[in-house]
């Protein structure tokens, strides 16, 4: 195993508005499989950005040992560039091509250094990533956005890396592609830090950094262990947060009766004093300290209260705003025997091809199922749900909708206004509702006060989806059925959380394309169908 590890020490940066990203962060990552985790916003591809040095910091230092590789979430690369050269061996492969040939001038050996095995080392990390059938000469344009990230990989481990960086490295890829990168990610003998939602992936890692109040913490374990740790410091957050409590509405129910009992002496001593007929100096002296005593008893009990409230803060500070959605969704109910979409022999041609096999493929949604559609990338399942919605007509077949009201929820999140705030937004989605109502119903949402008058385009990806999710699920009429594809691709793990909240609390019908086998247990589905060489069939197994 390589001993490289990434250290950052005192290390600040900030966006040229002067936004702050990180202040004073130190850390030190190990070798071995780190998942990098923070909801979105909170600077980890930032961070990746640092330590790969796309980005300078404007203070401290950021220091890695060894050949580091990196493989950024949007991979910068044109649809002309050959396999080869995005695997940086096209010069060489010619170079090799040129010396077998006879040609034997000195340049070629300096291209080729100690790399004559490249062709072999090429085609065995591109067999061990899924794209063994890959011709080296194919332009990217003709590849899949999965294929694209999986050769992305290939060409940082070819480069021998001893620190590798990761970002959202299975986003795009089907089950398959993600199990052989969980295989070939287990064998990387060196520092691996990836930045991911997917939670199938943070639980083959070693430990769990949580960037996040200006500090990176480091868990022991895969993400199950995390979240366990997780709970378990929540839970005692809670407590102290409970204890701490009680422990102000004691000090100030004591305050409250130590001024009382002050007021009552300062009382019976007056009557006292003017009935035993002292002089007036000495009834002055004695009137003085015991103001001066009431006095130092109520300093002592508000100081009390002071630290009490001073505890409580603390305690406040180490919990979590969690931000969980509690729904309540009754209007989405489907009867069980509802036939909500049935269609038989359908067929679509894209070009000159034909996406399904002879003859079509049949689907029919009822009642309240909770569907999975799995299956290779470029199989045709955002085709399927194109038909579904009515957006695309088929070729040939037949197909026949329910009355009831239908949604569709893209990766893209499109469908707010960006320019209407989110009140705006979902009072177009539910006219007939009182405001009252709906602002009541953003705030279960997460949107209370200012934040439901904030424009749709300024929020991020986490408020799109709850503000989108308020729209779609509290629209009158509700839907009776759902359409999400690839629903948790670009979320946080905050946000895919509430995702799955809001679906649970759904009573209607939905069809989801996923590659999550976590996010599909979630949410309940019930019933599994894949598509794969144009043929739609039903299966119970977890999908590839």
């Amino acid at each position: 195993m390589s001993h490289a590890s990434i250290v950052g020490s005192h290390l600040s940066f900030a966006w040229p508005d002067d936004t702050p990203v990180f202040d004073d962060l130190s850390f030190t990552v190990s070798p071995g499989r780190t998942g990098l985790v923070a909801p979105n916003g909170s600077g980890k591809s930032t961070l990746l950005k640092l330590i790969a040095g796309e980005l300078r910091p404007a203070k401290g230092t950021l220091t890695t040992e060894g050949v580091l590789g990196y493989l950024p979430q949007s991979l910068p690369l044109t649809g002309e560039l050959t396999v080869a050269e995005v695997l940086g061996v096209a010069e060489v492969i010619r170079a090799l091509d040129a010396v077998e040939s006879g040609d034997v001038d000195e340049k070629h050996f300096t291209v080729i250094g100690d790399d004559w095995d490249i062709e072999e080392r090429t085609r065995a990390q591109l067999d061990r990533l899924g794209l063994g059938a890959l011709d080296l000469g194919r332009r990217l344009h003709t590849l899949s956005g999965g294929q694209v990230v999986s050769l992305g990989l290939a060409a940082q481990l070819l480069r021998r890396p001893d620190v590798l960086l990761l970002d959202e490295p299975t986003n795009n890829l089907d089950a398959e592609a993600r199990h052989k990168l969980y295989d070939v990610l287990e064998d990387f003998s060196g520092t691996l830090l990836v930045v991911s939602h997917d939670r199938a992936l943070l639980d083959r890692m070693e430990r769990i950094a949580e960037l996040g109040a200006g500090e990176l913490r480091l868990y022991g374990g895969d993400f199950t262990a995390y979240e366990e740790a997780v709970r378990a410091e929540q839970e005692v957050a809670e407590k102290n947060v409970r204890n701490a409590e009680q422990e102000l509405k004691r000090e100030k129910r004591e305050l409250q009766q130590a001024r009382e009992r002050a007021e009552r002496r300062a009382s019976n001593a007056a009557k006292n004093l003017k009935n035993a007929g002292l002089p007036r100096i000495f009834a002055g002296n004695m009137k003085r300290g015991a103001q001066e005593s009431a006095g130092r008893a109520g300093q002592m009990h508000a100081s009390r209260v002071g630290e009490a409230k001073a505890r409580l803060d603390e305690a406040g500070r180490a919990l979590r705003d969690e931000q969980r959605l509690v729904l309540d969704l009754p209007g989405t109910k489907v009867p069980a025997g509802r036939d909500l979409f049935v269609g038989t022999g359908m067929q679509v041609r894209l070009g000159d091809r034909e996406v399904f096999a002879p003859g079509g493929v049949d689907l029919s949604i009822r009642g309240p199922e909770r569907i999975a559609l799995t299956g290779p990338n470029g199989a045709g399942k955002t085709t399927l749900m194109r038909l579904i919605t009515g957006e695309l007509a088929p070729e040939s077949g037949e197909i026949r909708r329910s009355e009831g009201r239908m949604a569709y929820l893209s990766q893209r999140l499109d469908l707010l206004d960006l320019d209407r705030t989110v009140a705006e937004n979902f009072a177009a989605f539910a006219p007939e509702r009182p405001e009252a109502e709906r602002m009541n119903l953003l705030a279960r949402f997460l949107f209370r006060g200012a934040r439901a008058h904030l424009p749709a385009g300024v929020l991020s990806g986490g408020e799109r989806l709850r503000a989108t999710l308020a729209c779609v699920l509290c629209a009158e009429p509700a839907p009776q059925l759902l359409l999400l594809d690839e629903p948790t691709n670009n979320l946080d793990l905050v946000s895919a959380a509430q995702l799955e909240s809001a679906l649970n609390a759904y009573e209607g019908a939905f069809i989801v394309i996923s590659h999550d086998e976590r996010f599909l247990t979630e949410i309940g589905v019930n019933r599994r169908l894949r598509l794969a060489e144009g043929t739609l069939t039903e299966t119970g197994a977890p999908g590839v």
